[in-house]
């Protein structure tokens, strides 16, 4: 393959313990790869066959660039590293386990134009096994769209939700090193600090047409989705102090925790116990709060479970994604799946 001094775009990837799953991301990259395009893979140190699976791929596709950590220095950390050794005057900052959809990288470069800073593409969301469709659209925009430095909020508002997959990034590589990255690290989310830091990105464009699948319920972070959804996204999305509240709240709650909703939604996922309890019980919460904090983290998991699904169910369109979580988590029992399937089946 011919390649360019400068690559149009680098396709940067930062991978943990993925051996089952970069290789078929990789094959969707690499049957739209054109010159002037390169792919960036940075390994934090993956304990399985990650490096075996890789070793092959670059041997055979020279315009992968496989760069292997001696030891994980976390997510954040990794995908900086990937758009540092990157060549690109952009970067797509893509997931190790999504695939493109065809015809992406063409829609990319086709949007990509000399005064875009950010692009943000549009994503369908699969299962695990990417068999069943969850979400046709995951970004509700009827056109592409533009967004300026004084769109800023309504950028923000519209978009900081769906920002939280890193995989829909699109970004010009001098921007993002010219902005703080360290400060992020740690946050798991350190494309939006970059994004959403002063000063405005001026020029961002939207794809609304889903480029990328994504293949959901397959995240390695599910074990402290209490600790990510509750306190590290939401202090993220409320740390920017030059974005209203309005907009913010938009996105997110500034402390979902303190709902009791939230909460026995989370038991419900076996995503809240006891052991989460402490974190709350050392806040400044009220007596009342803390009460109802601590008996709903006591609350029969499997009996919440059941209630969240019959809830979920019953709703005009049944919410597929929240009853994914749900019917997969350890609290799912008999009766939550048969009632998933009973009134899920009414509702058609």
């Amino acid at each position: 393959m011919t390649t360019t001094a400068t690559p149009k775009l680098s396709i940067c990837i930062a991978t943990f313990k993925r051996g089952a799953f970069i290789g078929e991301t990789l094959d969707s990259i690499l049957g739209q790869m054109e010159p002037g395009i390169e792919v960036v893979v940075v390994d934090g140190a993956s304990p399985d066959d990650t490096p075996k699976v890789m070793a092959r791929y670059a041997a055979a596709h020279p315009e992968i660039r496989y760069f292997r950590e001696s030891v994980n220095s976390g997510v954040d950390a990794d995908f900086d590293k990937a758009v540092g050794y990157a060549k690109g005057e952009f970067c797509w900052l893509m997931t190790d386990d999504d695939l493109l959809r065809p015809g992406a990288v063409a829609a990319v470069l086709a949007a990509l134009g000399s005064e875009d800073d950010l692009i943000i593409v549009n994503a369908e969301v699969r299962g695990v096994d990417l068999s069943e469709l969850y979400e046709k659209q995951r970004l509700v925009f009827d056109a592409d769209k533009v967004y300026r430095a004084s769109d800023r909020e309504a950028f923000f508002a519209e978009t900081a939700a769906y920002l939280s997959f890193i995989g829909c990034v699109v970004i010009r590589r001098t921007g993002w090193l010219a902005r703080e990255r360290s400060a992020y690290y740690g946050s798991l989310f350190i494309h939006v600090g970059v994004i959403f830091q002063n000063p405005p990105i001026s020029n961002v464009k939207v794809i609304s047409e889903p480029q990328i699948i994504v293949r959901y319920g397959n995240a390695m972070w599910t074990s402290r989705s209490f600790e990510i959804w509750m306190f590290k996204w939401p202090g993220l999305v409320w740390s920017f102090p030059d974005i209203s509240d309005e907009a913010k709240r938009k996105v997110c709650r500034r402390e979902p925790w303190r709902s009791a909703k939230a909460l026995f939604h989370n038991r419900a996922l076996g995503a809240y116990s006891s052991v989460e309890f402490k974190k709350i019980k050392q806040s400044d919460v009220g007596k009342l709060e803390k009460m109802v904090a601590y008996l709903l983290s006591v609350f029969p998991a499997s009996l919440a479970n059941l209630v969240m699904v019959t809830y979920f169910s019953l709703l005009a369109t049944p919410a597929r994604i929240a009853l994914h979580d749900l019917l997969f988590s350890r609290n799912a029992g008999v009766l939550s799946r048969m009632s998933a399937r009973v009134l899920t089946r009414r509702n058609r």
